[in-house]
């Protein structure tokens, strides 16, 4: 597939650069006019993926964490990966509640997050090695809101 745009960013697996990556996640979709809420979806679960490449990826022990941001049309198409232990049991770790990291206070919660906030979120990882998430969104923007409001006057 051929994209709009695509950006891809290496960064330390820091917890400060969490920060950076919800910037930079907003500032990738800026252009296509998204609602606050979409907007606010979309960096809360960039924001979720890149703290858990952090924490349990690498365990707080450094590493890089990779983000591609892609757009087609009004497609959002964000992938978070690390190269870190991996996860293995996938569909457990996306259990609400479950964390792997019980004596940080976790609360379990990130994947239920970015599946509440994203229209589609798929997780592969191979343990040992690293795991990707992608989070895929369609925007809404206000100017195609204002289009379909306008159609719908002009039929009536």
């Amino acid at each position: 597939m051929i994209y709009d745009n695509e950006i891809n960013i290496s960064m330390s697996a820091v917890s400060q650069n969490e920060a950076f990556a919800r910037v930079a996640a907003a500032a990738f979709v800026a252009p296509l006019d998204p609602l606050l809420n979409e907007l606010t979806d979309i960096k809360t679960a960039v924001s979720e993926a890149v703290t858990n490449s952090i924490i349990h990826g690498y365990e707080n022990k450094g590493g890089t964490v990779y983000l591609t941001f892609r757009s087609y049309g009004s497609e959002i198409i964000i992938t978070v990966s690390d190269t870190g232990i991996g996860i293995e049991d996938v569909a457990l770790a996306m259990t609400p509640q479950y964390t792997s990291r019980p004596e940080m206070e976790r609360t379990g919660m990130g994947f239920t997050v970015m599946k509440e906030f994203m229209d589609h979120v798929q997780v592969t990882s191979v343990p040992g090695r690293g795991t990707t998430v992608e989070l895929r969104k369609t925007i809404e923007t206000q100017t195609n809101r204002a289009e379909h409001f306008f159609s719908m006057i002009r039929e009536h």
